[in-house]
């Protein structure tokens, strides 16, 4: 926060912090298993990346899906993944204030994905479109490497009965080589831009080239 008011951002409301909203996810959790949406899930993350080791993300087979009814033997989401089954083969299609048409195939581009991960923390996608939900987000601004969760989420809103917001899916920053910043790779925060003696100004150049 201290970070982006330096760089000349600020905001109207006030922070949400996920940790204190533990309640709202438990509730959509509960609405997807008696949807009969989710599944228990055995399988590991590790072995997962062992069928595709060298693709960021393999597509979780549909032979390795638990039965929906097997959701009933759980009253909490832990201890177990949970995941959400897929309609297969369906396309999901939505426009991008970027990118226009954006298109993603259900089994294709993406598998069941996970929603509740069995040290009890709610995933990634499952949170954010609660809390869009709960705070009424009508335009969501993020990075193109969320093209494929905007396809997952549109699923999530779907099954929860409630509306997506409208999207617009940023091209990344990236190096001259093409390669997208990351800390993996060189690339430096705010808070390192800052202490190295760069300006404001200096940084929005940078984002801007």
């Amino acid at each position: 926060m201290e970070d982006l008011n330096w760089l000349g951002l600020d905001w109207d409301e006030k922070p949400v912090f996920q940790s204190v909203r533990k309640s709202l996810y438990v509730e959509a959790w509960r609405r997807l298993r008696e949807g009969g949406f989710i599944y228990p899930c055995a399988k590991s993350r590790r072995e997962l990346t062992s069928l595709a080791p060298h693709e960021e993300e393999p597509v979780f087979p549909p032979e390795w899906r638990a039965d929906s009814s097997e959701a009933w033997k759980y009253e909490s989401p832990v201890g177990v993944n949970w995941r959400f089954r897929v309609p297969d083969g369906r396309k999901i299609a939505f426009f991008d204030g970027h990118y226009g048409i954006v298109e993603k195939t259900a089994l294709q581009d993406f598998g069941d994905f996970l929603v509740w991960n069995r040290d009890d923390i709610p995933a990634y996608e499952l949170a954010v479109v609660v809390d869009d939900i709960a705070m009424k987000i009508t335009e969501v601004v993020r990075g193109e490497d969320l093209l494929t969760s905007t396809a997952r989420q549109i699923l999530l809103y779907e099954a929860l009965g409630s509306r997506p917001p409208a999207w617009y899916h940023c091209p990344l920053v990236r190096d001259a080589q093409g390669i997208r910043l990351a800390k993996r790779t060189g690339g430096l925060s705010l808070r390192d831009l800052r202490a190295s003696g760069k300006t404001p100004g200096d940084v929005l150049k940078m984002a801007l080239k």
